[in-house]
């Protein structure tokens, strides 16, 4: 080394001192699993499967009857209306959905933002109250096709929502440079839109499915036999017995198709963006002639998922009031009843869905799949069924919450997780992991990291997935029914009672209280889309 060099190294002449530069420390993502997420998440899953063993349980204890009442023509007939239910509905929720969520967040659609709320207005009116005002109206709406009708005019908000979301969220510049590679618009839409929607799509098509296989009020009222009606009408006759339980294990089964089917379907595409500040803003396409039949389109929606349904109740509701039919104490009553229960079973639900997800998210493998997978099990099964193996339980390990609140929270939970699953699994997919290993080799906890960077980025669709769950429980009967404390009725059952009797009058007041009590969360739902910018 050369004595100009020494001196310009030395401090003392007046130079810097060298410093040697630091190695770059790059954030790897790391493959281990926390054990107590995962601890976390295998008890949830637990907590959730233990209903179905129970209902598997009573299923094989019929031994050699079961050959004979799962063969008979009967089950065969419950079997073919199940699926042809399923196969007809879910296929019209999606088509409903995404081409309304099209209309709305990509087109030039005058009124975009009065149109997103009417859309998922429906959510506010509970499937079966649509049927009792169909049905009130027009007697002739039954079987397959009334099924069809009323459950896809009830159930496509669970896919436009999801799809509304993803679609205000996607990056116009993908679409340009597929475009400028040579694609079509359509072409362009195929190949870039359509993978980035997947996910959203397959998720709100897996709820609608799942919730066609546990249906029942809208079932019991259209007349068509499906294998939760049936399951209700064994229990009622012979409580808990063997043919319902093997109905119920059908249920398993067939949930446990779809879930794998959505598995594939749902791709692996990645959406999530490490920053926001490069996406360009969606180009909105023109109509032109195409304006007034595209707004026709959205204007019979509405009108038959939520005008008809809400002019026959308030019509109902005109008819109880002027005949001073309306019991203020016991509506005050009910009321408070379903707040309270459906802001306990939204809370539990959220927490309890967490784990699994985050698991899925960040250590995606064959363990986190299968939790996140046995959480939808149960919700396959009527609630009649979760309701009955919860009091089996209950009577035999734990008395003390035998007719109280949190056994009812418990089996809401286990039926409408999946909403919440759903709602995470989507917001944990738009928050980059990039942001995450950032905070991590910053030196942040696992922990804090998940809520100074996580959970404010998925908190719009965590309020989702609590608003989803509230919404469902606010509108349980089945469950309720058995699970509900001596002497607590909320609005569902109130309702039920009275429309069973076809008291249209007397059942009103119910089912105005239940439709005013979900309107607010319809705007929150709204400004979830809002907010994917």
């Amino acid at each position: 080394m050369s004595a100009s060099s020494d001196l310009r190294d030395s401090p003392a002449a007046g130079y810097p001192e060298r410093v040697a530069p630091r190695p770059v420390v790059r954030a790897r993502r790391s493959t281990r699993m926390p054990w107590l997420v995962v601890t976390a998440a295998v008890l949830v899953a637990a907590v959730m499967v233990l209903p179905v063993l129970v209902a598997l349980g009573e299923a094989s204890a019929s031994g050699d009857e079961a050959s004979r009442l799962l063969l008979r023509p009967r089950t065969a007939e419950l079997l073919g209306n199940t699926m042809l239910l399923v196969v007809l509905t879910v296929p019209i929720t999606v088509l409903l959905g995404c081409g309304a969520a099209w209309l709305v967040e990509r087109t030039t659609l005058p009124g975009a933002g009065t149109w997103r709320t009417l859309l998922l207005a429906p959510l506010a009116i509970p499937a079966f109250v649509s049927s009792y005002a169909w049905t009130s109206v027009l007697p002739q709406v039954q079987g397959l096709a009334g099924a069809v009708f009323i459950t896809a005019l009830a159930y496509y908000p669970f896919v436009f929502l999801p799809a509304a979301a993803l679609l205000r969220a996607l990056d116009q510049g993908h679409l340009d440079a597929a475009r400028s590679l040579g694609s079509s618009g359509p072409g362009a839409v195929l190949r870039v839109a359509m993978p980035q929607l997947r996910p959203a799509i397959t998720g709100g098509a897996l709820l609608v499915a799942l919730h066609l296989l546990a249906e029942f009020g809208v079932l019991q009222m259209m007349r068509f036999p499906t294998f939760t009606t049936a399951i209700l009408q064994q229990f009622a006759v012979g409580f808990s017995n063997a043919a319902g339980s093997l109905l119920a294990a059908v249920l398993v089964v067939l949930c446990v198709g779809l879930l794998a089917l959505e598995v594939p379907l749902r791709g692996r595409t990645r959406i999530a963006r490490v920053g926001a500040g490069a996406r360009q803003r969606p180009v909105a396409y023109r109509l032109g002639a195409w304006t007034l039949p595209a707004s026709a389109a959205l204007a019979a929606l509405v009108g038959l998922a939520l005008l008809v349904p809400l002019a026959l109740v308030g019509r109902w509701l005109v008819r109880a009031i002027t005949s001073g039919a309306v019991a203020v104490g016991p509506l005050l009553a009910a009321t408070g009843s379903t707040v309270g229960l459906a802001v306990l079973a939204g809370l539990a639900a959220s927490v309890a869905a967490l784990p699994a997800a985050w698991l899925l998210h960040r250590y995606p493998s064959r363990l986190s799949t299968a939790l996140e997978r046995v959480t939808y099990l149960a919700s396959a099964l009527p609630g009649v069924v979760i309701g009955l193996a919860l009091v089996t339980l209950a009577v035999q390990w734990a008395r003390p919450v035998y007719q109280t609140a949190a056994l009812a929270v418990l089996a809401y939970t286990v039926l409408f997780m999946p909403r919440a699953m759903v709602a995470w699994r989507s917001g944990l997919a738009a928050a980059p992991p990039e942001l995450v290993e950032a905070s991590r080799s910053l030196g942040l906890s696992g922990f804090r990291t998940l809520i100074r960077v996580v959970l404010p980025l998925v908190l719009p669709s965590a309020l989702t997935g609590f608003v989803l769950v509230f919404l469902a429980t606010s509108t349980e009967l089945t469950a309720t029914l058995l699970l509900a404390p001596t002497g607590t009725e909320t609005l569902a059952t109130a309702f039920w009672s009275a429309s069973d009797e076809l008291d249209y009058v007397a059942s009103a007041p119910y089912a105005a209280a239940m439709i005013a009590l979900s309107a607010p969360l319809t705007v929150l739902l709204r400004r979830q889309i809002m907010d994917q910018r």
